[in-house]
């Protein structure tokens, strides 16, 4: 489907591209992947708007990435995913700032971190990784619409391979937390999401789509030990011994340029990729492919129906 793959970078990827004039809001946008996917955009005419908890951070990254892009089209909002009221208030703050949104790229998460809460009781990784995304989205769909070929891209991750979504008990009320399978249950969210998403505003002209960026080290493992380090990377080796390379940031940001721009996507949301292509669908591998139930359109649905339960608010376009 495409000629970039594992080692390609996210200019490597935009190479050719004209984001003039495409308004692109990043989740996550004050550091690693969604600060390389802010400047490699920007560089390329893209005006930039990058969201996260720390103003400092985002006035930081926002010097870093105009210096660095030599584009001055790069601005901040402040959202925190693990406060439904600071995600009411970025939507809010959003639609008094701006006319569009173009290009939403849903980056930011967390990690294996230990457990916790968010500020209105979900469990950390479920609550900000899924939950703040899924409001967030749905409160700035009205600016979506108002897109040129807008897209949505969920950043999810292979780890979605570790566990489903336990529809019943997603907060781990009734049984023992464990961060790994919490993780993989807020990245199947996340493609869950893209499926749920596809099948509503597919109409709209808008399409979804969900992706691994791949293995980097960056600031979302901050809560991970060497121990856990070395136990994510084995758990993905094949039979023979053979690994999952890790990423530089250019590299893992690529598969979101990909996503956002690539001709070849047009129309075909839903989908989940992985190194710049379309993932198989396989409930084998560790190695790479996208799990079944993590397409399952019924599943989705069910997913969809206890989001908007669990931020009180129903959604239709």
């Amino acid at each position: 489907m495409s000629h970039f793959g594992v080692t390609s970078t996210a200019d490597e990827v935009l190479e050719g591209k004209d984001l003039t004039g495409k308004i692109i809001f990043i989740t996550g946008g004050a550091s690693g992947l969604g600060q390389e996917t802010a400047r490699a955009m920007a560089a390329k005419g893209g005006h930039v708007i990058i969201a996260a908890r720390d103003q400092a951070k985002l006035d930081q990254a926002a010097t870093t990435i105009k210096s660095e892009s030599g584009s001055e089209l790069v601005e901040t909002i402040l959202c925190d995913l693990a406060s439904l009221g600071s995600v009411r208030a970025c939507a809010q703050e959003a639609s008094e700032r701006f006319d569009r949104i173009d290009l939403l790229i849903n980056n930011a998460g967390v990690m294996a971190c230990p457990y916790a809460e968010t500020a209105d009781g979900f469990e950390m990784q479920f609550g900000t990784n899924h939950i703040g995304h899924f409001l967030l989205t749905n409160l700035l769909m009205p600016l979506v619409m108002n897109g040129t070929d807008p897209r949505i891209i969920n950043l999810s991750s292979r780890g979605h391979h570790m566990d489903e979504v336990d529809h019943d008990d997603p907060n781990y009320d009734n049984r023992e937390y464990k961060k790994w399978p919490a993780y993989g249950q807020s990245k199947t969210a996340n493609i869950q999401f893209t499926v749920g998403l596809e099948s509503r505003v597919a109409q709209h002209g808008i399409h979804a789509y969900a992706l691994h960026p791949g293995g980097i080290r960056t600031n979302l493992g901050r809560h991970m030990t060497e121990d856990d380090m070395k136990w994510m990377m084995s758990r993905f080796k094949s039979e023979d011994g053979d690994g999952p390379k890790m990423k530089s940031i250019p590299e893992g940001a690529a598969t979101t340029c990909f996503a956002a721009t690539a001709a070849e996507l047009a129309g075909q949301g839903g989908v989940y990729l992985e190194d710049c292509h379309v993932a198989e669908i396989d409930d084998e591998s560790a190695q790479g492919g996208v799990r079944s139930y993590a397409l399952d359109p019924a599943k989705a649905e069910k997913l969809w129906a206890l989001s908007e339960k669990m931020v009180g608010e129903s959604f239709t376009f």
